[in-house]
Formats: structure tokens, sequence, C-alpha cells
């Protein structure tokens, strides 16, 4: 098909793009892709330990880790998406992806990502629950409402992802197509639309502000209860425990939502595409790797043990957290 002429742009139908990924010469890509490696595998490793442990581990079908097997199973998925292609386009030189490979690309990582936005926030109200009405928390988190709660934040993503993607790919593309981006993403990509993007760069405002906004107050208003609760409590030990896991949710929550709101949720966001780049090792790779440390499980018998002791004592909170 012969292209179109828009002003001095030509416009023609792409079928493939090419993920132009970091500068530097043959050493440089070499050295970041033992680094991409490194963190990718401690990433998948460490995930999928966790994964089956809390399968395997009787003593850990709890509510808290159902939705921490869950986040463990996003991070993996997420990761995956984008850097099996990263790492191979670091030491290729052509580092092509079709124009259906970038669009699936983009669309599982847009799902997966937001679904652990939302499932950060419905975490944090596990947790109040928890803590603020405990002798409710096996009715309020029973495994039908922990299920329905983990269908909704699925739900959510895709929703998210399917208007993401149909914006972003129904727009026309200019003939260069070089993406200045390891991954398929849409900052990049609206830089190659020939098109007014001013409403894409709206939606993408709007939806993911919205989004962060939404489930970062979920998460404020669930520890400022719970922060509330506990500082009413006798026990130092008690309260000790509490602000040191709280401590650990509030640094993962900060590190995802902060991430995402530099780069998505404030205008001007699409205009540096190098510290675009940064941002986005950081919360594709760097934060799921970390996320199975953070979360960090207890030592199963030792758990058991707590367990018994607590409900012994009657400290229904201590047992639950």
């Amino acid at each position: 098909m012969s292209p179109h002429r828009n002003g001095n742009l030509s416009v023609m139908p792409l079928q493939e793009f090419v993920l132009e990924g970091f500068e530097g010469g043959p050493q440089t890509q070499a050295l970041l892709f033992a680094l991409f490696l490194a963190l990718y595998l401690v990433a998948v490793l460490g995930n999928l330990t966790m994964i089956v442990v809390i399968t395997l581990d009787a003593r850990l079908h709890s509510p808290m880790y159902f939705f921490l097997k869950n986040l463990s199973f996003l991070d993996l998925c997420y990761s995956s998406v984008i850097y099996p292609k990263a790492l191979v386009d670091l030491l290729s030189s052509s580092k092509v992806i079709t124009l259906a490979g970038c669009a699936t690309q983009f669309f599982f990582f847009s799902l997966l990502i937001t679904t652990e936005g939302f499932l950060l926030a419905v975490m944090a109200y596990d947790r109040f629950v928890a803590i603020c009405s405990p002798l409710h928390y096996p009715i309020s988190m029973r495994p039908s409402v922990c299920a329905r709660l983990m269908l909704g934040c699925y739900c959510g993503g895709c929703l998210n992802s399917i208007l993401q993607t149909s914006f972003t790919f129904s727009l026309p593309f200019c003939s260069s197509n070089h993406i200045d981006h390891f991954l398929c993403d849409v900052p990049p990509l609206l830089k190659l639309a020939c098109a007014d993007t001013t409403i894409n760069e709206l939606v993408m405002f709007v939806i993911c502000g919205l989004i962060i906004v939404g489930t970062t107050l979920v998460v404020l208003i669930s520890y400022g209860y719970i922060t509330v609760t506990i500082l009413r409590m006798c026990s130092g030990g008690g309260r000790h425990k509490l602000f040191s896991t709280c401590g650990s949710h509030m640094t993962a929550v900060s590190l995802f939502y902060g991430t995402l709101f530099v780069m998505y949720a404030q205008p001007g966001a699409v205009q540096s595409m190098e510290q675009g780049k940064v941002v986005s090792v950081f919360y594709t790779l760097v934060i799921p790797m970390l996320n199975h440390l953070i979360y960090s499980l207890r030592n199963p018998a030792e758990t058991g043990a707590e367990t018994h002791s607590h409900m012994k004592e009657g400290d229904w909170r201590d047992w639950l957290f």
C-alpha cells in the first residue's frame, strides 16, 4: 500500500517497530545484559519460591498469604512479559518487534501492572480488617470474599488495559518505526504518532491518576486506622511488630505507586524518554525483585507456635498480623 502524505510526514501502516533500548557500545550493552539477567533471575527464583512455599505449607493458607502469593505471581508475570525480549535485544543487532507483538506486550504489561496496584490496596484493607476488627476477620475475609476481591483486581486491570491499548494502537504512526525504549509503552509510542495525541495523554493522565490516587487513599486510610488501633494497645511488643510490618508494606507501596506516578500520572511525564527508561527498569524489574524480600515469610514453625500461643492468650491482633 502506498504511503499517504500528511504535510512533510509520510504516514503508512506499520507492521513492525524497532526497540532502540539503551544507548552505548557493545561493552555497555553486555554490562546491562549481565545486570538485567542477574536481577531477572533473582526476581523469578524469589517469586517462584514464595508461590511454592505458600502453596505447600498449610499453615500459610490465610488471606494475607493468599494475596501475597498472587502478588508474587503478578511480579513474576509482568517482569517476564518484558525482560526475555529485552535481554535478547541487548545482544542482538536486530531489535524488531511486530505490531501485533508490541500490542500484545503492552496489553499484558498494562493488565498485570494495574492489577498489582489494586492488589496492594486490597492487601492494606486485609490488614485493616485483621487489626481493627479481629473478631470479624474470619468472616469478613473468608475464602470466597478473598477470591472476589482478587477477581475484582484482575477485572480492573483488564478494563484499564483494554482502554489504554485501544486508544494507543488506534493512532496512525509516522514512517519512523523506532521506539525510543526497551519495551512497548504509551509515552514512547505517542512520540511516533502523526495525529494529535492530546486526547490520549489526557486519558492516560486521568485513568492512571484516578487509579493511583484511589488505591493510595485506600492504603493510607487503612494504615491510618491501623496506627490509631495499635497505639491504644498496651503491649509494647505488639506495637513494635505492627510498625515493623506496616513499614515493610508502606515501603513496597511507596516504591510502586511513586514510580508509576512519575511515569504516568503527571502532566508532561511523557517528555523525557531517558528518565522514563530508568524509571521503567525500576518498577518492572527492581520492584519485582525486591517485593518477595520486603514481604518476607516468617519461619513456618515459628508461625505455628505463635498462632497456638496467641490463640490461648486471646491476643487475636498479634495472631492475625
